[in-house]
């Protein structure tokens, strides 16, 4: 079993208070975030539910992907949802040189508007996530510098673990998701057997108690 936080303790939310964690909030809105994508039937199933709700998300994409599933892309893009960089080959900034990280971004957001400029439904948001969470102080730095938000999460859906049964994963989120929360799941084949079993039903639960899935800007 690995180890991880499923909700985001507050010490480290203080440690790196640059880093966008969550939204404070009143109101009864959720940010659903999807890390890895875009790829064939996975990220296809996730919109077709984000439809079903007309709910809002954020796709952080990996430049690799978006450039070979372009048109799956695109179809992120003009449903409304937000995109984010992902990297372009999933790197650990902890393992990586930070020359060859920031190259390795700004390769994916090359890729990034490359693709998108040909969408009217395009608006440019300048959104981070780091691959495993993690990232070096100085990479950090950079791409704030840059106009980077760098979007963290509230709440780790663990849908990418292997030995988290589908019924926990589903609990990760409901006994841990509140008003403003950011929540990861995966569009991801590794990530599916838990996220086509658990999207669907927080979608319809959130919705019924009166929540507004929205994509981060």
């Amino acid at each position: 079993m690995r180890l991880y936080f499923i909700k985001t303790p507050h010490i480290l939310k203080k440690l790196f208070p640059k880093y966008t964690w969550c939204f404070p909030s009143v109101e009864k809105e959720i940010y659903l975030t999807f890390d890895d994508g875009p790829i064939p039937v996975v990220t296809e199933f996730v919109l077709d539910e984000l439809q079903k709700y007309k709910a809002k998300a954020t796709f952080f994409c990996i430049g690799d992907n978006i450039k070979k599933h372009s048109s799956i892309f695109s179809r992120i893009v003009k449903e409304g949802h937000s995109i984010g960089n992902h990297t372009f080959n999933h790197l650990n900034g902890w393992k990586t040189t930070n020359k060859n990280y920031r190259e390795n971004i700004e390769l994916c957001e090359k890729i990034i508007l490359k693709e998108a400029v040909k969408l009217e439904e395009f608006k440019e948001v300048k959104l981070f996530r780091p691959p495993y969470g993690k990232i070096k102080g100085k990479q950090g730095k950079e791409l704030l510098k840059k106009g980077y938000k760098v979007i963290m999460w509230d709440v780790l859906s663990a849908d990418f673990d292997a030995t988290v049964t589908k019924e926990k994963c589903l609990s990760n989120v409901v006994d841990n998701a509140e008003k403003g929360s950011v929540i990861i799941f995966h569009d991801s084949i590794k990530a599916s057997r838990s996220l086509y079993y658990v999207l669907p039903k927080i979608l319809e639960e959130y919705t019924k108690k009166g929540y507004k899935f929205k994509a981060i800007l």
